[in-house]
């Protein structure tokens, strides 16, 4: 156990060599707010005055202060000359900025404190959180690892910094945070237990109290009639590990450079003559807190070593590790193990160049695609996307159309659409596809210098010349591929445009792009027939309550009379559709026939409407020869194929609720003859095949046939360009890059008097390499320090 505290501060030595504070050591923390007493405890527990005095702040840089116990010297000149000396005469002080002076005068300690806090927080009373350390090693002293910490303050005074409060606060919580640190808060008896700032700020790091003990000072100073025994007890506020109260020494004392031994015998002369104290003076006296805070530190030690220990070993292996990546430190006078070294970076670089495009890397980013699978995407997704968006027809007009077809017919009239026209439209066309499939080379080629600016083990990277090297010479090879590579690209466009091959099996050709015509033509017919039914069933709908010439129709308010109510009085366009496709089918002799039956049938069957007070049906004259011309629909379709205009009248004659519905005068037939349903819809087809048969109509047959001969080709070739472009680029940029890529780095750089300045360092990374060795070094000394203690 006596070991522990020595062990600790080996560690602490160990550590501060390089400035490392991964490990968290076991040390007593000295919390207090400003002239609490905390200078006067830490000289107590010394024995000696050696610590900066005066008014304000003076403690501004922490102090990590090292007891050692030593036994005292028997190689001292006399023991009459130790005794003139005085008690702790034969301490000895060390700080780790000037390892090689140990001081003996107390007073000399005290003055290289200042000067080191001058020298770093300057002379404007500023803090900072660079430690100074120092190591008094004296026969009086208990092992002990203490840090001094600034005192807190409120209130800037003088030259102090407006946030010194701020500075103070965050320097001590930095320390007392860890939960390797005994906390030890300094409170002044003066000063009522609850407006304690030490207790305090402990209390936020350590609410349990588990870790920290109160020091009550200046007891001595309380006023008469009042004491801090319950304080000191615990009654107040509780912590785990109690109250110690001490006396310090008065200004006077300081002044009049009072020995410390006569103030510790004067302490001790208070708490035991002291009516109150008395009964606890075990429990008080600096020389109680000293073996308080030995014991507390030992056995904080032994709970943590084990700990500590297994965390140094991990840090062993971790940085073992570490300086493995760095790889050996190269001589420059090995000429044959730099040449070894060199081809085999060379080899391995070719390797990971190669592994990054198969997929087959050892490490690869799970973040983002990279390598093969990258080119892939730029295939399939980029590259594909940007054919697709290509529209062959976009920038042509029918007026570019119809100007390309009548140019390519000379003077002469066409009787078909001329072939030459649609290859002088179709070559511009295919053109528009070169310049995705540039990009794709383009992007293929930055994906691959990335490839080459990731690869590269971290050996290679000790050699900045030797990498930057390298990646000259595969840029150099990538921008000789891609030319190549890119003309062949174009040469596939022109190829391409070269012969427009129209009989190709993919191709639609001709009467191909004539039946799709006609297919759109014939739904265009119909739409329009369909179009045209509906405008006449809203006219039936709306000339029910109108009434045309004089001659009327009465209509109860339901909307027909009894016999024509049921009969629906609009007409369906899908029947339209089927009889006129039957009328435009059937012979001629069949299509009479037909009529002179639906005539027939139409008149015995169909109910009718009359005239009042005729026998007559609505929409039919009796001739001489009593026959019925004209049917319902004669209302609507002109005997002839034409479709009258029916004018309504504005005027409306209502009686009750009877409506009188107009009827044109063209209902009575004068010519005598009846008109089927089929003669109406052969008419309306007539119709629709004459309006076809003019100009304009053909100008837009024939520029939707070269519109559609355009497309059907423009994806033939659109699907080889996406088929070809792929393979041209791995096979002239990507396989011929992973062949030569090794061999032209040899070519280029295994030369004998580029081998020695390839291979030459980073003087950033030696440094690395070297810090990261001597760390692992202070590892293994830590840790050997601490077998030997276990």
């Amino acid at each position: 156990m006596d070991k522990l505290i020595p062990t600790v501060n080996k560690l602490q030595d160990v550590f501060n060599t390089v400035g490392q504070d991964q490990i968290d050591l076991p040390q007593i923390v000295v919390v207090g707010s400003q002239s609490s007493g905390k200078s006067s405890v830490l000289e107590n527990l010394v024995g000696r005055d050696f610590l900066p005095r005066g008014n304000g702040i003076v403690t501004r840089r922490p102090l990590v202060l090292q007891l050692v116990n030593v036994p005292r010297s028997e190689n001292n000149a006399s023991n009459t000359d130790a005794e003139k000396e005085g008690p702790g005469s034969e301490a000895r002080a060390q700080f780790l900025h000037l390892p090689n002076k140990v001081f003996t005068d107390m007073a000399e300690v005290r003055r290289e404190i200042e000067r080191e806090t001058d020298r770093l927080a300057g002379n404007n009373k500023g803090i900072i959180k660079t430690p100074i350390h120092l190591r008094i090693s004296s026969p009086e002293v208990l092992n002990l690892t203490l840090v001094d910490l600034p005192g807190i303050t409120k209130i800037p005074v003088g030259d102090q910094p407006t946030d010194i409060e701020i500075q103070t606060r965050n320097l001590v919580l930095e320390y007392i945070t860890k939960p390797n640190s005994i906390i030890v808060a300094i409170s002044p008896a003066n000063v009522d237990i609850v407006n304690s700032e030490s207790l305090k700020i402990a209390r936020e790091v350590d609410p349990k109290g588990s870790r920290t003990i109160g020091v009550v000072t200046k007891i001595d100073l309380m006023d008469r009639g009042t004491n801090s025994l319950d304080i000191l007890t615990g009654r107040v506020y509780p912590l785990r590990l109690g109250f110690v109260g001490v006396i310090n020494r008065s200004q006077e004392d300081t002044i009049s450079s009072k020995p410390i031994a006569d103030s510790l015998a004067a302490e001790v002369e208070f708490f035991r003559s002291h009516p109150v104290y008395r009964t606890i003076q075990q429990h008080c006296g600096t020389p109680n807190l000293a073996k308080v805070l030995n014991q507390l530190l030992m056995h904080h030690i032994h709970e943590h070593l084990p700990t500590i220990k297994t965390k140094i070993n991990a840090l062993i292996s971790q940085t073992e590790h570490e300086l493995s990546s760095y790889g050996r430190m190269s001589t420059e006078n090995d000429s044959v193990s730099n040449s070894s070294r060199l081809l085999k970076l060379i080899t391995l670089f070719a390797s990971e160049f190669q592994n990054s495009i198969d997929g087959t890397a050892s490490e690869m980013s799970t973040k983002e695609l990279c390598g093969g699978a990258r080119l892939y995407y730029i295939f399939n997704d980029i590259f594909a996307s940007g054919l697709d968006s290509v529209n062959p027809t976009a920038n042509l007009t029918n007026n570019d159309i119809r100007t390309a077809i009548r140019n390519s017919t000379g003077p002469r009239a066409s009787l078909f659409v001329p072939e030459i026209a649609f290859q002088l439209l179709v070559k511009p066309q295919i053109r528009s596809l070169e310049p995705p499939a540039q990009r794709c080379v383009q992007l293929a080629y930055e994906e691959l210098m990335k490839i080459g600016l990731s690869c590269g083990s971290n050996e290679m990277r000790r050699y900045p010349r030797l990498h930057a090297k390298v990646m000259e010479v595969v840029s150099d090879l990538l921008r000789e591929r891609v030319g190549p590579t890119a003309a062949y690209v174009e040469s596939l466009i022109a190829i391409e445009r070269a012969y427009i091959n129209t009989n190709h099996p993919d191709f639609i050709g001709g009467p191909g792009a004539l039946n799709d015509l006609q297919r759109k033509l014939e739904r265009k017919r119909k739409e329009n027939t369909r179009t045209r039914v509906r405008e006449v069933n809203k006219t039936i709908s709306a000339s029910r309550h109108r009434s045309v010439d004089g001659d009327t129709v009465i209509v109860n308010s339901h909307g027909l009379t009894e016999d024509v109510a049921n009969e629906s009085s609009s007409v369906d366009p899908s029947e339209v559709d089927d009889r006129l496709d039957d009328v435009r089918t059937r012979p001629k002799s069949d299509a009479n026939t037909a009529d002179q039956h639906q005539r027939t049938s139409s008149a015995s069957s169909n109910p009718v409407l009359r005239r009042p007070g005729s026998g007559s049906p609505l929409g039919s004259t009796a001739s001489p020869n009593g026959a019925v011309h004209g049917k319902f629909f004669n209302s609507f379709f002109g005997a002839n194929g034409r479709r009258d205009g029916i004018h309504i009248s504005t005027e409306d004659t209502r009686v009750g609720h009877v409506s009188v519905i107009p009827v044109p005068n063209r209902l009575s037939n004068l010519s005598g003859e009846g008109t089927s349903f089929e003669d109406e819809m052969a008419g309306l087809s007539s119709q629709l095949s004459t309006d076809l048969s003019t100009t304009d109509q053909r100008d837009e047959m024939e520029t939707t046939l070269i519109r559609s001969l355009i497309s059907s080709y423009f994806g033939i070739v659109r699907k080889s360009i996406q088929d070809m472009v792929p393979k041209a680029i791995m096979h002239l940029l990507v396989n011929e890059m992973c062949q030569s890529i090794q061999n032209r780095l040899v070519e280029e750089l295994y030369k004998e008097p580029l081998i020695t300045e390839l291979l030459q360092e980073d003087p950033s990374l030696v440094a690395e390499r070297d810090q990261c060795a001597a760390m692992l070094d202070v590892y293994k000394k830590a840790f050997a320090i601490i077998n030997e203690a276990m």
